[in-house]
């Protein structure tokens, strides 16, 4: 037998220490559980011969009584003391937190260190020393490894933060601490989550051109209406002596008056607009809209299709991987997805597989998923390799998804420009039409 020195929390966040005796940590840890105390700190002092009984905690209630007969004679319980709640369900989710990136990261680094042997609290406490500028990205590690240390489970203290650490990370972490395989599990959602990101960037990348080619374009035209079309008014206005202009200099010049005149009233009509058209995709019938548009233009469909399925299937086939429950990683998966129609099968896909009917029978029923992943969903049910056959489709489609907005932004770039030569070709041409009558009256 040993003796522990232990500073816990009631029920009421209440803090109280004091000194018992138990066999091992363990032992300990479960005698102050059956009084309902949460252990912050917990340390053996010393041993004491096997024959002295183990004294119980006489209450769990914070009180100025000693916790044990031994603990009388050296030292008395606190008085109650309020403790500041760092976990638990009331924890506040830090503003400005870490990106997708230091996620990805931290999860990479943890599996290294546990597959090492490091003890989760350990790790925990070295991945807090690496986040020195990162203040409220440390501070969340804090409050887990308190909440490890206390007794809960990393998944436990993870959950405190949904806006950082979402569904799937939780019950993947918690999938695996059930199975005793927590390195893997977090190698695999450090895979899950680089390849996200890898896919993230590339998208952005690929729109950067298309981008800068609209700046331009917006950019040429404001000054062309503010500053050109103006000096050729005055001229036109000079020579033409109150003839009528021709129909595509009229159209310039009424934009031009437009733009001279009211600027800020233009330039608050555009942002409106592209404001508009975000709050717009922000309501339930908007987004609905804008997914159909997705799926139904030609060239976007592709790359919205094939994006989503590889994020179904790779999400799902993760969470199988990991351990998590069929029914729950169906769940889990619809709720990682933003368009509306693929939220609807995964629905269908969840209820379907609850009443006993096969996976791949009801993603047949489903128009948003082609008919080769289906197939290899039914194959990968038939043979058990339901995970791994989720991956293999899912790296396949990333490869597709490469290709699909590589075609789109192919596509995009001449779009662009002949829209670019067309409008300032317009404003071109409808400047020289006076010039030109112009010159036909001076012959």
């Amino acid at each position: 037998m040993a003796i522990f020195e232990y500073v816990a929390t009631d029920q009421q966040g209440n803090s109280v220490d004091g000194t018992f005796e138990a066999s091992d940590e363990n032992d300990a840890r479960n005698i102050l559980a059956q009084y309902n105390l949460t252990p912050t700190t917990l340390s053996m002092q010393g041993a004491v011969p096997v024959a002295t009984p183990t004294t119980p905690i006489m209450d769990s209630r914070v009180t100025e009584q000693a916790v044990s007969e031994d603990s009388k004679k050296k030292k008395k319980a606190t008085k109650p003391k309020k403790k500041k709640n760092k976990g638990g369900l009331l924890a506040i989710e830090i503003g400005g937190g870490p990106t997708n990136e230091d996620i990805s990261i931290f999860t990479r680094q943890m599996s290294t260190l546990i597959q090492a042997g490091l003890p989760l609290i350990r790790s925990l406490e070295v991945m807090i020393k690496q986040q020195e500028k990162k203040p409220k990205f440390k501070a969340m590690l804090e409050a887990v490894a308190e909440k490890v240390s206390s007794g809960g489970t990393l998944s436990d203290g993870l959950a405190m933060y949904p806006k950082t650490f979402d569904k799937l990370f939780v019950n993947m972490v918690r999938a695996g601490e059930a199975g005793g395989v927590l390195d893997l599990v977090l190698d695999r959602l450090a895979q899950f989550q680089e390849k996200s990101i890898r896919t993230i960037k590339k998208v952005k990348s690929a729109m950067i051109y298309p981008s800068v080619i609209m700046f331009v374009a917006v950019g040429i035209v404001t000054l062309l209406m503010m500053v050109v079309v103006p000096q050729f008014q005055t001229i036109f206005e000079q020579m033409l002596r109150g003839a009528p202009l021709p129909g595509p200099t009229q159209i310039v010049v009424g934009i031009s008056d437009l733009f001279a005149s009211h600027p800020i009233l233009v330039l608050g009509g555009m942002g409106g607009l592209v404001g508009g058209v975000l709050l717009l995709k922000k309501t339930k019938q908007g987004a609905k809209a804008f997914d159909w548009l997705g799926l139904k233009v030609p060239v976007v469909r592709e790359v919205v299709s094939k994006s989503n399925v590889s994020r179904i299937t790779r999400t799902f086939g993760t969470l199988l991987s990991s351990g998590v429950p069929i029914l729950q990683a169906l769940q889990i998966t619809g709720d990682t997805l933003t368009n509306v129609f693929f939220v609807k099968a995964m629905s269908n896909i969840h209820n379907a597989v609850r009443d006993g009917e096969s996976m791949a029978v009801q993603m047949d029923r489903e128009p948003v998923f082609p008919s080769m992943v289906t197939s290899m969903v039914e194959i990968g049910e038939e043979t058990g390799e339901l995970p791994n056959m989720l991956t293999r489709i899912a790296d396949n489609y990333d490869e597709d998804v490469d290709n699909a907005v590589a075609g789109v932004t192919s596509l995009i770039e001449p779009v662009m420009i002949v829209f670019l030569a067309v409008v300032v070709g317009f404003i071109v041409i409808a400047l020289f039409l006076p010039i030109v009558a112009i010159i036909e009256n001076i012959g």
